[in-house]
């Protein structure tokens, strides 16, 4: 074994063992730069973003195509020594032996898990029927079995995300993702106690993903406490730094005032980051 391969090895069995207890914060960084920021913040392992990717390119989050995923994965895994989490959106493609031949793509940049998600992308209809996601997912789980088993298999119930909050169709879609051999569940969405309570108590002890992408009064103990295993970011953090950018130009340019600069890092400090 090559140390590229036992740099995977370990990364990915890092992963897997961060599961197994307690629960811990999944970060999202967009970049290079911000993945390692976090990594030098103490925090244990990366999830990539497909909102923070597109937006860094200047286009709406689902525009990225599979190339560019695959090349921004690559990237993200080479900045930091930590296990990094692909957001892989719906599996990129029509049929599921495409969602497979994309995933054996995923594998081969060194991710040490990945998720697929049940949106449709369509408006009218934007989750794929039950049996569709199920395909899919299985076809995710054949790939990754085949290639690379120590790597983690997220399965995604979208209802919460695309404005269909149906609780009960989540956790009958995150029961069938566990049948079909989704290592972690995940419903992005939910927000209340009781939500995530159920989800927990759906996922049969299978490990539960939440995200938090905005202030809440939950505080990780408190999610913890319900048996959550792990917390991402999704997005918020690309919007934070995004958020930050807005503020300190559109003074400028609609006042002619530069009062948003004051809260900008310091050149100094960035660099001595970054050296």
């Amino acid at each position: 074994m090559n140390s590229a391969d036992a740099s995977t090895a370990r990364r990915r069995a890092t992963f897997r063992q961060l599961h197994a207890q307690g629960c811990f914060v999944l970060p999202n960084p967009w970049d290079i730069g911000s993945a390692r920021y976090l990594q030098r913040q103490g925090f244990l392992a990366l999830a990539t973003t497909s909102a923070g990717c597109a937006w860094s390119e200047g286009r709406p989050d689902g525009a990225v195509s599979l190339q560019a995923t695959l090349d921004h994965l690559r990237l993200m895994v080479a900045a930091t020594d930590l296990p990094v989490n692909a957001d892989f959106g719906d599996g990129f493609g029509a049929t599921p032996q495409d969602v497979a031949e994309a995933v054996t793509a995923a594998l081969d940049t060194g991710i040490a898990a990945l998720s697929i998600e049940d949106a449709s992308g369509l408006a009218d209809a934007p989750l794929r029927p039950l049996e569709e996601a199920v395909q899919r997912l299985r076809a995710a789980r054949a790939a990754i079995d085949r290639a690379a088993a120590d790597v983690l298999l997220v399965g995604r119930a979208e209802n919460f995300f695309v404005g269909v909050p149906d609780l009960e169709d989540t956790l009958q879609r995150l029961r069938a993702y566990a049948a079909a051999g989704a290592d972690v569940l995940y419903a992005p969405g939910i927000t209340t106690a009781e939500q995530i309570q159920a989800v927990v108590a759906a996922a049969g002890g299978k490990p539960v993903n939440l995200l938090v992408g905005a202030p809440t009064s939950l505080t990780l103990q408190d999610i913890a406490a319900m048996g959550v295993r792990r917390v991402s970011l999704g997005g918020a953090l690309a919007r934070a730094a995004w958020g930050g950018l807005m503020r300190a130009t559109d003074p400028i340019q609609q006042e002619g005032r530069f009062d948003g600069l004051q809260a900008a890092a310091s050149g100094a400090a960035l660099n001595a980051l970054f050296r």
